[in-house]
């Protein structure tokens, strides 16, 4: 009789010793899809791009003229003169392709260290959350990684999370 007493005041002991832990999920898809910091990001490349495209469209339709116009002052040429205007066209054709590739790749590179930063700035804002919240674990899901496969809807810290960042984003 005794042990058993003694068995159960170990198995109360130890189990009023555990310490419960406090859980919640997060959808990163949805936190960073809505997080107005990146609407912005991504509004503020559109115009970027739209500005790039319309500088490409006009070197294009420059260049389309200048092609145009030696074709219709080829027949009067020298054939050597052909063959060099042709030449120089084509470099030229090659060097504006080049000067535009560089150019678009240097603005989707911007962009995308910017949503790296963006995202960086996301995880350490969960985390903090975390740590002043009390909370032991948050995980991340996304529609492409379900690490998450069920979670009760008071665990689902997305929408808290996606205000707290929003809010602050807005200060």
């Amino acid at each position: 009789m005794k042990n058993i007493f003694y068995v159960l005041l170990l198995l109360i002991a130890v189990t009023s010793c555990q310490k419960t832990q406090k859980i919640g999920f997060v959808d990163n898809g949805k936190v960073i899809n809505e997080y107005q910091s990146k609407k912005d990001l991504e509004a503020r490349y559109q115009e970027k791009d739209g500005a790039f495209q319309k500088k490409a469209d006009s070197i294009g339709q420059a260049f389309q003229m200048e092609a145009k116009s030696f074709q219709d002052k080829a027949n009067s040429m020298s054939p050597k003169a052909q063959q060099e205007k042709y030449q120089e066209l084509g470099q030229k054709q090659q060097y504006l392709k080049q000067q535009m590739q560089a150019e678009q790749q240097e603005i989707q590179q911007a962009f995308q260290t910017e949503i790296d930063t963006l995202i960086v700035k996301v995880k350490e804002f969960v985390k903090n959350y975390g740590k002043t919240n009390g909370y032991t674990y948050i995980l991340g899901t996304s529609d492409a990684s379900a690490t998450v496969l069920y979670g009760a809807d008071e665990n689902d810290l997305t929408q808290t999370i996606l205000d707290a960042l929003n809010k602050e984003y807005k200060k």
